[in-house]
């Protein structure tokens, strides 16, 4: 409340009305007295039991008015308000001369009546201190006791149900519980069914047609996608055009916010899973949740066994001087192991508006990867005959990763609604090792070897230790204004060594020192950041900047050499601009400035040979890309279960950083390919996008995304690339099918059609250990983006879902992926020293049978609330999926 215009208007009325302050009432009130409408009584709710707040409580001020049909008084309800989460309650604009009485209800409480009133200090505003008078207007309740109405309770049911997909201006939300595709199995198949996000055969995501940032509950981590079980997952948060609230790294690829399950209800509940599919491998895990007055456990594990089958098919043409070298490459790459997970955490609730939080994860795994790469190859040279040949190169790969991460936290809640302050500690650790040999011989076009087996080694290891330090705070100065501010701090060690090795038939390898690789960074980014919202009528804004340093270390130990970048403070605004058409019906315009920094692998300048078909080498001349992204949506929530989100977007980027491929002919003595990075000039994307949510029928929602979009890649300024452009679109469809005898189906499918390879940030060499289910392709795998583009791709999914036992508290749900064998990834890559095709198919219609069985004890109190979505759909998840 503005104080200055309410103590006017107050001064107003009491001069107009020409009343003494010495007959000002303690209670009733008529005349000029009924125009003070300028009282504000605010309060909070609480259990009297467990001091936990009630939320969805209906809290109604009522006054006896005189009727004057019958003239005769009566209770008049004048107000009311329903409490928020946080147990708070409002009413404002009231008559300041009169008495009230307070009436509040909430399902599963005894009725609460109160007499309440405003007083004021009638004898300050007659020594001129106004001000103290106006005090009095704003009234305090305090914390209101409500006591628990057990009857009541035993009658309630719960029905309400969270949908699959949340549409919100600033976010989607997709619910992973309601997604059956994807149980028993990774991120990774949670990913291919969001939308906005393609995911390619190796489990890569973009979004918008560049590489998210990807957080798990909100925070940076070293967990890989295919390193996190769906069933762990309640919740994925796709944000487009992330604010100044968020980290500026990374580019404008957006955030991918992966949101774990846990449970915070009262008793215990969980559940217990297992699964098999058609190769035979099983998978087991469970989790529970234990909720007794102040203390929460939850705890969860999982064991999954996993085989990977492809077929990768490869050609290539090199132009050297004077030369035409072809290859053709066939291999079936076959990755098998398993991957375990184990989660364990705490919440401690101080008291009402205190809580700390600790959680600790550890994933292990361990996988073997063979191959058979058959290969050809001629070369032709001017005037000369062609050289033809064909060889065999065997894979034996076997790798083995841990990864341990843990987070404390603190949070505490201001009696004002909507003002806390957070704290938190997050460190993560992974390793990895993986050995692999490589034995191979090449022969003539008569088929005779033209030399013995070559047998080489690779042996590599890697640590990366993560650790960030955020604190936030949030005030709402009023009901319509707020503003947000944090620091941060984000420090990554990597460390690895890669060995090479030659070998003989005998099985003795000897070292190859030249070749050795052995190296470690250190990169610190700091930050801050400040917001401020503000709502007038129907139109609201928020205007934010952020700040950002880093600075990177590195030390090349083998070859005694030292790197060390380091980048200014730069700031990074954004500005969000929301008009409500309707109660509807909301238009936004927002924008947003990112970077990307090119990372350590990016930037050191040494020969990788871990690959000795593919060699990679740092570019240490790269600079950091600045994108600016600009979006305007509009979102409709045009009836029931029915409600569109419409995004016209547009991003550009300066100094792109891009793969490029080249040739080296001047320093190696012959023609050398070498894939390495580069600042592309710019690049820009404009787009259109729908995500739109039908109920088509009371039995079957539809949920569909449309991405259309036109991509530009200005890299003429790199030799032998030009600029690329490429208009393309995507579609995915999500059908959702409510059966009778309960079942449910869904049927998922996408399109994509050609598009520009995505820009790519990773530049992992050395160490690696490649993807978790095996299956990669060597040779000529490794694809640019400036000079190629990915072929049209398409695919479909089904399962269907059978709940049963008592209260559905069992399931067996059906999994078929790729059920046409139609995903078949094919990129293209040229520029004038060669052309690349690629082609490979990776796990088509693999079938999974999944069973899960939920169990659980509530306590009473989790059904205190009446009417209050948010918590019926957090009761519903609860039976349908366990802890979240």
């Amino acid at each position: 409340m503005n104080r200055t215009s309410s103590l006017f208007t107050f001064l107003m009325i009491i001069f107009s009305s020409n009343i003494s302050f010495a007959q000002f009432p303690g209670g009733g009130g008529g005349g000029g007295q009924q125009n003070m409408n300028m009282g504000h009584f605010y309060g909070k709710l609480v259990d009297i039991t467990s001091n936990k707040a009630v939320e969805g409580a209906t809290v109604q001020l009522i006054q006896n008015k005189l009727d004057t049909a019958t003239k005769k008084k009566k209770d008049v309800i004048i107000a009311f308000s329903l409490s928020d989460k946080k147990g708070e309650f409002s009413i404002e604009q009231l008559p300041v001369m009169a008495t009230f009485v307070l009436r509040i209800s909430a399902i599963g409480f005894k009725p609460y009546e109160q007499k309440v009133s405003f007083q004021l200090n009638m004898n300050a505003a007659k020594n001129g201190d106004f001000s103290s008078m106006l005090n009095g207007v704003d009234k305090d309740l305090g914390n209101i006791k409500l006591t628990q109405d057990v009857q009541q309770l035993q009658n309630i049911t719960v029905s309400a149900s969270k949908p699959l997909l949340q549409l919100n201006l600033d976010k989607k939300v997709y619910n992973v519980e309601k997604d059956i595709s994807a149980a028993g199995g990774t991120a990774v198949d949670v990913m291919k069914n969001v939308p906005s996000v393609n995911v390619d055969i190796d489990g890569n995501v973009t979004m918008r047609n560049a590489a998210p940032q990807i957080f798990v509950d909100g925070r940076p981590s070293t967990l890989s996608l295919d390193q996190i079980p769906a069933d762990q997952i309640a919740s994925i948060e796709i944000i487009t055009n992330p604010s100044a609230k968020f980290d500026a790294s990374g580019g404008g690829s957006g955030i991918l916010n992966i949101v774990l399950k846990k449970n915070r209800k009262s008793g215990y509940n969980g559940n217990l899973r297992a699964s098999i599919d058609s190769r035979g491998r099983p998978g087991f895990g469970g989790d529970v949740n234990i909720k007794q007055q102040k203390v929460n456990i939850f705890a969860a594990g999982m064991l999954g066994m996993r085989k990977s089958i492809s077929t990768v098919n490869t050609l290539r043409s090199d132009f050297l001087p004077d030369t035409i070298a072809n290859l053709a490459q066939n291999n079936d790459p076959v990755g098998k192991g398993y991957f375990a997970f184990a989660r364990l955490g705490l919440d401690y609730f101080i008291d009402n508006r205190n809580t700390i939080s600790i959680s600790g994860n550890m994933v292990r795994g361990e996988f073997k990867n063979r191959d058979l790469i058959n290969i050809f190859r001629d070369t032709i040279i001017p005037q000369q005959v062609t050289v033809a040949e064909s060889g065999v190169r065997n894979v034996s790969a076997v790798s083995a990763f841990r990864n341990y991460g843990g987070t404390l936290g603190f949070k505490h809640n201001f009696a004002k609604a909507g003002k806390e302050l957070t704290a938190d500690i997050n460190y993560n650790q992974s390793k990895n090792n993986n050995t692999s040999d490589y034995d191979g011989q090449y022969f003539d076009e008569n088929g005779i070897a033209k030399s013995a087996v070559i047998y080489e080694r690779s042996v590599g290891n890697g640590t990366t230790k993560n650790i960030t330090l955020q604190t936030d705070f949030v005030n709402p100065i009023s009901t319509s204004k707020k503003i947000e501010m944090g620091l941060r701090m984000a420090q990554r060690d990597f460390a690895t060594t890669n060995l090479n090795y030659f070998g003989n038939a005998s099985g003795n390898y000897f070292p190859i020192a030249a070749l050795d690789v052995n190296y470690n960074f250190t990169d610190i980014v700091y930050a801050a950041y400040g917001t401020y919202s503000q709502q007038i009528k129907d139109f609201s804004f928020q205007l934010g900047t952020r700040v950002e340093s880093s600075n990177y270390k590195g030390n090349l130990i083998n070859k005694n050499q030292k790197f060390s970048t380091q980048y200014p403070f730069s700031f990074f605004p954004s500005a969000y601009f929301t008009y409500k058409l309707s109660k509807k019906e909301d238009v936004q315009l927002n924008y947003s400035r990112k970077i990307n920094r090119p990372n350590f692998f990016q930037l050191i300048p040494f020969i990788d040979f871990s690959d000795s078909l593919n060699l990679s080498i740092g570019n240490p001349a790269l600079v950091p890309e600045f994108t600016n992204l600009v979006e305007i949506a509009y979102t409709n929530q045009y009836k029931t279960g029915n409600s569109i989100l419409l995004s016209l977007y547009g991003r550009n980027t300066n100094d792109l950083i891009t793969r490029y491929q080249f040739i080296d002919s001047l320093n190696y003595g012959k023609p050398v390919r070498f894939i390495t990075y580069a600042n592309a000039s710019r690049s820009y994307t404009i787009g259109l996008e729908l995500t739109a949510k039908n109920k088509l029928y009371k039995w079957w929602d539809l949920t569909t995304n449309i991405n259309v979009f036109d991509a530009t890649i200005k890299a003429s300024n790199l030799a032998g690339t030009g600029d690329n452009n490429q208009f393309s679109w995507f579609v995915k469809l999500n059908n959702s099918f409510k059966l009778p005898k309960n079942f449910s189906i869904q049927l998922t499918a996408d399109y994509q059609a050609k598009t520009l390879l995505p820009a790519s940030s990773a530049g992992n060499r050395g160490g690696g250990g490649g993807g978790m289910f095996g299956g990669g392709g060597g040779f000529g795998q490794v694809q640019t983006t400036a000079q190629g583009y990915i072929k049209p791709v398409y695919g479909a999914d089904f399962s269907i879902k059978k709940d049963f036992l008592k209260n559905n508290a069992a399931s067996l749900t059906l999994q078929i992926s790729d059920i046409f064998r139609s995903r078949v990834y094919a990129t293209h890559a040229e520029n004038m020293a060669f052309i690349q095709d690629n082609k490979r198919r990776r796990d088509p219609q693999v079938v999974r049978l999944n069973f899960n069985w939920r169990f659980g004890k509530f306590d009473v109190a989790l059904f205190k609330r009446k009417n209050m979505k948010g918590e019926m759909e957090s009761m519903q998840g609860m039976q349908q999926s366990g802890a979240q």
